[in-house]
């Protein structure tokens, strides 16, 4: 099969490489479409030692099952596999596994590629009149689902319900999204690129803001990085809540001083549980999240050169999907 292998620091190609081979209770599935997410770019920059070279990576996929007895089934990918016995798993909180593995990190290849293989809990069915395209989103998106929930699960019932989401990629927008989907009507995502600002608020219809002034009772930091948790911990009001998304950079950046003598929670979040996983994909099918017309398409043997445009900063789209049979 084809697929864009991760050889080093900033090196991508598209290798000939053997299909991938279904272990018991698990199904393979031909990819349609699968996002370049920012944990690639982590990787593809050198500064994720979980991915190690040589190694397919991407994990935000859908595709139709290839064979067996459900042959034929569009299906969207949850690419976090836990062990299903373990207290996480037991209590709904599947994404603290300790076991969890993900596609896209040893021992899992990834999904940019022409197949992969996933046990059936992991796939959610995709109605016939869903695009794959769009189902694809069904990962990031429940990223974003998880830590909007986490945060309005954790702000006081008494606060206003308004939001400050600061980075307008995928997972910050896809926050605003989620966010407007469970009631919270007042959004903006903060933004310093200035071609992203404009297509979040003329392709995407978002209201965004280079520098955010005044505070908030809710702050998504879905970049993660010390400069973003210091805009956070400014912009959040008392009593508020901090829902930090982004891994962009370890430490640094927080008022502890002022978390602590004005009671701000703050919430570290990781990915997503079955539920929330399985919620987003039907958020999707139904439309609450919008027409998520958003991403730019591009196929799979254009993926260097996507990772190259990613780096440079000069796409506008908050999302890259690849193509494997284009």
């Amino acid at each position: 099969m084809k697929a864009l292998v991760y050889e080093g620091v900033e090196t991508l190609c598209v290798r000939d490489v053997p299909i991938a081979a279904p272990q018991t209770g698990e199904h393979l599935v031909r990819i349609a479409a699968s996002g370049i997410c920012g944990s690639d770019m982590h990787a593809y920059l050198g500064h994720d030692n979980r991915r190690p070279a040589p190694l397919i990576l991407g994990h935000e996929a859908a595709g139709v099952i290839e064979e067996g007895p459900l042959t034929g089934r569009r299906v969207t990918i949850n690419p976090l596999v836990t062990c299903g016995v373990c207290v996480a798993c037991t209590s709904g909180r599947e994404n603290l596994c300790a076991a969890r593995q993900i596609i896209s990190m040893p021992p899992r290849e990834g999904a940019f590629a022409q197949f992969v293989a996933m046990p059936e809990r992991n796939l959610v069915t995709v109605p016939d009149e869903v695009p794959l395209e769009k189902a694809a989103l069904a990962e990031p998106l429940a990223v974003s689902w998880h830590a909007a929930r986490l945060a309005l699960e954790a702000l006081h019932p008494a606060m206003e319900r308004r939001a400050l989401v600061i980075g307008g990629g995928a997972i910050g927008l896809a926050a605003a999204l989620a966010l407007r989907a469970m009631g919270v009507e007042d959004v903006t995502i903060q933004e310093p690129n200035a071609a992203r600002r404009a297509f979040l608020t003329d392709r995407c219809k978002q209201q965004t803001a280079d520098e955010f002034q005044g505070m908030v009772p809710l702050v998504v930091d879905a970049v993660g990085y010390r400069a973003t948790r210091a805009a956070a911990s400014t912009a959040v009001a008392p009593g508020g809540v901090i829902v930090h998304v982004g891994l962009g950079e370890d430490s640094g950046g927080l008022d502890v001083r002022r978390m602590t003598l004005q009671e701000i929670t703050f919430i570290g979040t990781y990915t997503y549980t079955a539920q929330d996983f399985r919620d987003t994909a039907h958020a999707i099918f139904d439309g609450r999240l919008g027409p998520l017309d958003w991403p730019e398409h591009r196929p799979l043997s254009d993926g260097a050169a996507a990772f190259r445009d990613l780096r440079q900063g000069v796409v506008a789209a908050p999302k890259i999907i690849l193509d494997p049979w284009a």
